[in-house]
């Protein structure tokens, strides 16, 4: 299938066929159809939809005129971009949408609060028109007085799915709990996406959540390229907590990615050799991706794999979950995240997900803590350069003890996860003199984030 749309692409879309050109292709029907697709060069936001206009990448060269819908992706990584998709595409994916969440959350109707930013955003307003099919649906927007709002209007008689990016649901719930937010009787759970959760973020929501799934896509491709399962949970949960387990699974890797499942039917993953994700879309599309290179570091596990390497340190993976549960026989993709979103000192990589876990190991002082955002500072006196964390607190007022307790916090999170964390520190202890700057909620760096639909973790200065 992956084949077969590249093959479309080639004759319809007059950009691709030229990009092909451009990078010197060569069709051989040399090897399996595997190695020839591995052949074919990949496509990414710099070489091809920057070098190409959205017309060019569509078929047969134009835009219709109608029957299509345009959205736009968060400019998370810079300037954003329009994504224009057939009305046939995106009825699709809304369709993929609410199966999953039916087979998810077990079929119940549901009242969804949809509270992922809207607008021409995509993911906003795909989840809005999907879940309409799974009960009823009122689109908020990250909005946390109308959430609160609409769940004491309607009260606790139905269950509610609450949707969003995962910061601003542990925000929703800061700030309920501030209000005095009475959540007897109330029965809730959630789906996020956007961007990567640790289990620490996932423990603390479940502190009101019944269950908190995740989804993996992006605008550059599609929404639903991917979910996790109740079984791909247990096994993450098994990485972090067992070390022979993620050996199995990853080798010397210390992180626990993301991980999701996904039907090999809709999309077809492969990885390269810096271990990004290569993904084509395996459907007619109104603007083809074709092995698309979103520049997420990760890799993919087939079902069999993952039962015979967790059989090989003693984990069988039809006891992890009660009897009875569905085990979606589906091929596994892990996601690190985007690999130019870390900070790297000391030769040791710093990434957003563990220094999240670390200041949400403690739930005490989690509630305290809104959005945080990371750079490397150089001291004006003596020209060295350390990693600066900020974060912003929502309850009380920062103080020297409370950065205190983070920069510990966070240390003792990156020593537990990152090998090259702890190889730095015992080289050099002062790898680990992280500094830890705190803000008023919305000052400081914030107070530029406050529009932003994702929140941006690396900061850049000139």
């Amino acid at each position: 299938m992956a084949w077969r749309a590249f093959e479309r692409a080639r004759r319809q879309v007059p950009a691709y066929s030229h990009f092909l050109t451009e990078q010197g292709y060569v069709a051989s029907r040399h090897g399996s159809l595997a190695e020839q697709l591995a052949s074919i060069p990949a496509t990414d936001k710099n070489n091809y939809v920057r070098i190409f206009s959205t017309a060019e990448r569509c078929v047969g060269g134009r835009i219709p005129a109608e029957q299509v819908i345009v959205d736009e992706s968060s400019g998370s990584t810079g300037l954003p971009y329009n994504w224009v998709r057939s009305r046939a595409e995106v009825q699709y994916t809304r369709g993929v949408c609410s199966y999953f969440l039916r087979h998810a959350l077990s079929g119940e109707p549901l009242f969804v609060i949809n509270a992922f930013s809207m607008g021409a955003w995509a993911t906003g307003i795909t989840m809005s028109a999907a879940l309409e099919q799974n009960g009823i649906v009122k689109s908020t927007g990250p909005d946390v007085e109308k959430i609160l709002h609409t769940l004491r209007f309607f009260g606790p008689h139905y269950q509610y799915l609450i949707t969003g990016y995962p910061p601003f649901l542990k925000h929703l719930l800061d700030f309920a709990d501030a209000q005095g937010f009475d959540w007897t009787g109330y029965r809730l759970v959630a789906m996020v996406g956007g961007e990567g959760m640790s289990e620490c973020l996932r423990a603390y929501l479940l502190g009101r959540f019944d269950k908190v799934l995740s989804g993996y896509g992006a605008s550059d491709l599609e929404i639903g390229v991917a979910a996790e399962s109740d079984l791909s949970i247990c096994i993450r949960r098994l990485m972090e907590q067992r070390a022979d387990v993620r050996y199995a699974l990853l080798g010397d890797e210390q992180r626990a990615p993301m991980l999701f499942q996904y039907n090999p039917l809709d999309h077809y993953i492969e990885t390269n050799a810096d271990s990004e994700l290569i993904v084509t879309i395996n459907r007619p599309l109104l603007s083809p991706r074709i092995r698309y290179n979103i520049k997420d570091e990760g890799g993919i596990i087939s079902f069999e794999q993952m039962h015979a390497q967790l059989q090989s340190v003693g984990v069988d993976m039809q006891t992890l979950l009660p009897k009875g549960a569905t085990r979606p026989h589906l091929p596994f993709v892990y996601v690190f995240g985007r690999r130019d979103s870390t900070l790297s000192y000391m030769g040791a990589n710093i990434y957003p997900e563990d220094v999240e876990a670390g200041l949400l190991s403690d739930h005490d002082v989690a509630s305290r803590l809104g959005a945080f955002c990371m750079e490397l500072v150089e001291d004006s006196n003596t020209g060295e350069v350390h990693p600066c964390i900020h974060v912003e607190v929502t309850e009380g007022l920062p103080s020297a003890e409370l950065a205190q307790v983070l920069q510990q916090l966070v240390r003792n999170k990156l020593y537990e996860l990152s090998a090259d964390f702890r190889q730095a520190m015992r080289e050099d202890h002062s790898a680990g003199e992280l500094r830890i700057e705190l803000h008023i909620a919305g000052q400081g760096p914030f107070a530029q984030m406050s529009q932003r639909i994702k929140r941006r973790y690396i900061i850049q200065r000139p």
